[in-house]
């Protein structure tokens, strides 16, 4: 099963979270949560990896209808995206809202899946892709 969407960017990590962080906003998105795991295993385990960011996108709306149809949804909640660095490109990907239909079986929420995964993908759209 798919469960998620991706673009591939150039340019500095700092540059393009900012970017997704406002192309997120342009589509109605706010980031509730952020996971710097880089630094989260570099102090807690002593690892190093690459810039890897785990954004927890909401838009209230849709959270609130999400929530109206099937209140446990919550733990399938905020959309993730992540960002992360790999080698001299940026990947983003952001979950698929399909996934709160697919794994609830509830039909009501399909279309604010729908509606939210039209969102994602023209904040992902929005973004240059690395080659073009």
């Amino acid at each position: 099963m798919r469960y998620g969407r991706t673009v591939k960017l150039e340019g500095p990590f700092d540059q393009v979270q900012h970017d997704v962080r406002q192309a997120l906003a342009d589509q109605g998105f706010g980031v509730l949560t952020e996971i710097d795991v880089q630094a989260t295993l570099k102090a807690k385990l002593d690892e190093d990896m690459e810039p890897y960011l785990i954004l927890g996108a909401c838009n209230p709306p849709l959270a609130h209808r999400a929530l109206e149809a099937d209140r446990s949804v919550g733990l399938l909640l905020p959309c993730n995206v992540v960002v992360r660095g790999a080698g001299d490109r940026v990947v983003v990907e952001a979950i698929d809202p399909g996934t709160m239909v697919t794994l609830t079986g509830v039909d009501a929420m399909t279309p604010v899946a729908e509606e939210a995964g039209r969102r994602l993908d023209a904040a992902l759209s929005s973004l240059t892709p690395a080659g073009s």
